[in-house]
């Protein structure tokens, strides 16, 4: 069992029957009160992120989750597919990859993979979260490249902009470049800041 002491980052706990992720937590013992934990957890069932106050009293079952490789394959109808790495084969229609009928394959609503879709593309590796054999959540690579499909001319920015762009990368996502970065650029981007870290190589234009 877990005390309110053991809710610390990265913590997996069972509440309410769901796993639950501590994502924040801090102690604090305010003046005449017994002390307490304030943190900010994730259900790892729904996505839904909570802030949340635990005391003395509040024990929980630890969640026995396993992370494992999967490979992203793609989405469809608010869906999201994916596979165990090297055991998929072509899907025609979308270009990217689904396993063979005889294997499992695994995927999440919309609403669970929640603002890591913008950074999404077939044949990506993630590592997953499971909770038995039910697929929980994952966490993206740190750093990603991504082509960029929309770029607005290299023109001198305002300086209150900090000399940088805005442009379209082949995910749809939009993203703050410097203004030597031009349509068909592939870059790196630090997906847990959101943030251009640099060039990885030009267009051929």
């Amino acid at each position: 069992m877990l005390s309110y002491t053991d809710l610390k980052k990265g913590a997996v706990f069972l509440m309410n029957d769901a796993p639950h992720e501590v994502l924040e937590a801090n102690f604090s013992r305010m003046q005449q009160r017994k002390a307490v934990v304030q943190a900010k957890i994730k259900n790892l069932a729904t996505g839904k992120t909570v802030d949340a106050t635990f005391q003395a009293s509040d024990y929980f079952e630890e969640a026995d989750v396993q992370k494992r490789p999967l490979v992203f394959l793609y989405a469809h109808r608010g869906e999201y597919f994916f596979a165990e790495p090297d055991k998929s084969s072509t899907f025609p229609p979308s270009g990217g990859k689904v396993l063979d009928k005889k294997q499992n394959r695994f995927s999440l609503k919309e609403e669970a993979v929640g603002d890591a879709a913008r950074w999404l593309k077939p044949d990506t590796e993630l590592t997953a979260v499971f909770f038995g054999d039910t697929l929980l959540t994952f966490s993206l690579p740190i750093k990603m490249d991504f082509v960029v499909t929309d770029a607005p001319p290299g023109v001198q920015g305002d300086r209150a902009q900090g000399g940088t762009k805005t442009v379209r990368l082949e995910t749809g996502a939009m993203i703050q470049v410097p203004l030597f970065i031009n349509t068909g650029d592939v870059i790196r981007v630090n997906t847990e800041t959101e943030e251009y870290a640099e060039r990885v190589s030009k267009s051929d234009n």
